[in-house]
């Protein structure tokens, strides 16, 4: 039987690029959100192989991992992203139009809508 490749927990999510340096990926596993095939894990130090499935938080996102290969190096993004098959769901999708207050009818004027207003209004002095 053949010896499964391993590699640290916190090694391989700096070299898939999740993470900027390797000790703030440290820090999330040690702080426990990071899970390995379901299971909590709390060191940093936990050896990861390929077909592993790791879920963590990632800006605003909960990122759902599977680990392609162990990789040798932290090399450009290219070469990361084949690290690694994603089966996070997809981000849902963005309002096309941002909300705008003056569009709305709502918050303070401006001065061509105060304009506007003027010169919609009955003259008080006839």
């Amino acid at each position: 039987m053949e010896k499964r490749e391993t590699i640290r927990l916190d090694k391989w999510l700096w070299y898939a690029r999740f993470f900027k340096t390797r000790g703030l990926a440290a820090k999330t596993v040690t702080g426990g959100h990071v899970r390995v095939n379901s299971n909590k894990v709390a060191k940093a130090s936990t050896s990861v192989g390929e077909g592993d499935v790791l879920t963590f938080p990632q800006a605003r996102h909960i990122r759902v991992i599977k680990i392609a290969a162990c990789g040798t190096r932290r090399g450009p993004a290219p070469e990361a992203q084949t690290l690694y098959e994603d089966l996070s769901p997809p981000a849902p999708p963005k309002d096309p139009v941002p909300s705008v207050p003056r569009f709305e009818g709502k918050g303070r004027p401006t001065k061509k809508d105060r304009r506007m207003t003027d010169l919609s209004r009955p003259d008080m002095l006839d």
